[in-house]
């Protein structure tokens, strides 16, 4: 078999007609300096902020300082093993994290990688971690409860979906115990939860995750952890990579509660990072934009307009004090960020007053629009009361002759402390957080004495559900207390069996 020399021509030209040359261009850096997390890194030149670089071993990092000779990257991972003279390229995406239905049920870090040990979790969305809250035009009044199940809360301090409210106190004062309890109480509530763990230690997370597990709370939650052995880079995304993972099931027209437990360590970290990058310290050696860095994190918890979806995200901050002081920096910053805070007392708490919240400084500023009308009624001025019961009751230790009107003000204070000590992870529907107040509030627990308010409260609820269960449904179902000659017989009944202690 022969070839002819016009036929290899005419097959090379053929081939050099169809021939496509593919060019791709990366920019590759080299690392100059890398220690505690930190690298730095020259021949970046078009690196953006927040861009997502690759070191040649595979460990991602954040571009975080764009300075004129170098770049300042936070490593997200380990360091150990990249040197100086290590190739850095451009990845040319900006920070995200995968997002979906998917990673409910999941545990998974701050890059939203799982570490719960059940395998991928096969998302295939992502959003930036980063993002602009939404416009006034955009959001709407927060006007809708979202239902914490805990009586203190619910009645004196209460919190809308869309809000944004500190839980503040010191260490041990049974903060995150109040988060853990809202979020179990949205069981069928239709609300979606995600719980941010920043700097604990992973036995006390996989205590919470186990505990949401066991009360069924797992099936609509993300946990979102950055332990305490990772590297400050981790505790400094997580709250980001949390609000993206809520903002896409807000922007889907959802009902989203997040927790932030806490941000203090989170400041700690950013004030750590922030300080290896060379940036200039300013109060308490954090850096100036700490303020910054809470704020364009809870202001992207809103209250979506009708015309966005009206999903909601509704934000629980916590902060932890030292010896009360609510005016330290940190405190002082997410205070005025948010609407409102629960402030946790160590005394209460030591006292046996749980949840220990101190209602003289506590506030919601959303209050009673974001109420049902049925605990609107019941609670009226409860807050107040409570308050002035405080004082009233550190004011009478220093006198015994007390007058009618102020005695009886102590016994209803001291029944009214009974009455909203509640016990760790038992939240109360909202119908028989009504029942129980409106029997404190017209009077019926007068005359029962203080050690048998937590079995009256119990018996009550108890044959309400049992013998009155259409009074509570209409709570439930319409918001509005029934007829209050009705449910006051029906506490009378109740009363006529009930055997208080001598």
């Amino acid at each position: 078999m022969s070839i002819k020399p016009d036929e290899i021509s005419s097959l090379i030209k053929q081939q050099i007609e169809q021939f496509e040359a593919e060019t791709e261009s990366k920019e590759v850096g080299i690392v100059i300096q890398v220690g505690d997390g930190i690298a730095r890194a020259y021949g970046l030149d078009n690196a953006m902020a927040g861009e997502l670089l690759e070191f040649e071993n595979g460990v991602m990092g954040m571009a975080q300082n764009l300075e004129e000779g170098n770049v300042g990257i936070i490593i997200l991972g380990a360091y150990e093993e990249i040197r100086e003279g290590d190739q850095v390229k451009r990845t040319g995406r900006i920070m995200e994290v995968p997002v979906g239905e998917e990673l409910l049920g999941r545990v998974v870090n701050a890059l939203g990688q799982p570490v719960d040990g059940l395998g991928s979790t096969n998302t295939n969305k992502s959003r930036p971690i980063e993002s602009g809250a939404p416009g006034i035009m955009d959001r709407q009044s927060v006007s809708e409860p979202l239902q914490t199940g805990i009586k203190a809360v619910d009645t004196m301090i209460p919190i809308g979906r869309g809000q944004r409210e500190l839980i503040i106190g010191d260490r041990q004062t049974g903060k995150t115990a109040v988060a853990i309890d809202t979020i179990l109480n949205q069981k069928d509530e239709d609300v979606i939860c995600i719980y941010v763990a920043i700097g604990q230690k992973d036995s006390t997370v996989a205590e919470v995750v186990d505990t949401f597990r066991q009360k069924g709370a797992l099936d609509y939650t993300i946990v979102v952890n950055a332990g305490a052995s990772e590297p400050a880079p981790m505790l400094y995304l997580a709250p980001y990579a949390g609000a993206s993972m809520g903002e896409e099931f807000m922007y889907n027209g959802k009902h989203v509660l997040i927790v932030y437990d806490d941000l203090t360590k989170q400041a700690n970290a950013y004030r750590e990072l922030s300080l290896l990058l060379r940036r200039p310290p300013g109060r308490e050696a954090f850096p100036g934009d700490v303020f910054y860095l809470h704020s364009r994190l809870l202001e992207r918890a809103a209250k979506l307009s009708d015309e966005k979806g009206s999903g909601s995200m509704t934000a629980l901050p916590i902060i932890e004090t030292q010896a009360g002081d609510v005016g330290a920096y940190i405190p002082t910053n997410v205070i005025s960020i948010t609407d409102g805070q629960i402030f946790l007392q160590a005394n209460l708490f030591n006292s046996g007053v749980r949840p220990a919240i101190n209602p003289g400084i506590s506030v919601s500023r959303v209050g009673g629009s974001a109420q049902t009308k049925a605990m609107k009624k019941v609670s009226g001025t409860l807050r107040l009361d409570l308050a002035s019961f405080r004082e009233l009751e550190a004011f009478s230790q220093f006198g015994s002759d007390l007058d009618k009107s102020t005695q009886d003000k102590l016994a209803r204070g001291g029944r009214t402390v009974e009455v909203l000590k509640q016990g760790l992870h038992q939240p109360l529907r909202m119908e028989l957080q009504v029942a129980i107040v409106f029997a404190l509030t017209r009077g019926f627990l007068d005359n029962i004495p203080t050690e048998d308010i937590r079995r009256y409260e119990k018996e009550l609820l108890a044959y309400l559900e049992s013998s009155h269960s259409e009074l509570l449904a209409g709570i439930r179902d319409t918001g509005k207390l029934p007829d209050e000659e009705e449910f006051k017989q029906a506490i009378q009944s109740f009363e006529k069996s009930f055997n208080p202690s001598k």
